[in-house]
């Protein structure tokens, strides 16, 4: 399977520390191994799945598309609930995804 990152989920990504990108790490893997593990959304993100995960004890939220044709997996943004899916809609429609 092939793994793509947007860039909202790569400057996140960035700021991490190694201990939380190898937890993150762990995340992914859970998800390629079952890409319909994530909730699916309906609206606006009728095609994007969240996965929703414990870090330190606070809910975390990494945002994804699997495409079965292409057998892709595009990690779209990760992070807290407050405004995660406002800003989850603007970076859509700055990427032209609708």
């Amino acid at each position: 399977m092939k793994v793509l990152q947007t860039n909202l989920f790569r400057k996140t990504v960035k700021k991490f520390h190694k201990n939380q990108k190898n937890h993150l790490d762990k995340v992914i893997r859970k998800i390629i191994g079952d890409p319909n593990s994530g909730d699916a959304k309906k609206g606006d993100l009728a095609d994007v799945r969240v996965y929703k995960f414990k870090k330190l004890n606070q809910l975390i939220l990494l945002a994804y598309i699997y495409d079965k044709k292409k057998i892709t997996l595009t990690l779209l943004a990760i992070g807290t609930h407050e405004n995660f899916y406002c800003d989850l809609k603007k970076s859509k429609l700055r990427s032209g995804r609708k």
